[in-house]
């Protein structure tokens, strides 16, 4: 690996991610929307955190509770059974 000039340490920098739901402001967070919900949870059924999504922490709150409620109202797993 190369360095950089003005990379003294040669330590590789990357593009923050930016919250998508700041960025579009027409994008509703919403327990009925699944297709949405469902790029915030892994195969398993686990939520995604805030540095693997990039949202701002504000939205993740609002995501964790349509989530939820989505979970209660059978609309999302909350496990895989294998």
């Amino acid at each position: 690996m190369q360095n950089r000039p003005g990379n003294p340490k040669g330590r590789t920098y990357y593009k923050r991610k930016t919250c998508r739901f700041c960025e579009d402001k027409n994008i509703k967070i919403d327990y009925k929307n699944t297709g949405m919900l469902q790029s915030f949870i892994t195969e398993r059924g686990k939520m995604l955190p805030r540095r693997i999504t990039g949202t701002c922490s504000r939205h993740q709150r609002e995501l964790t509770v349509e989530i939820k409620r989505a979970r209660i109202m059978a609309l999302l797993p909350f496990t895989v059974h294998e």
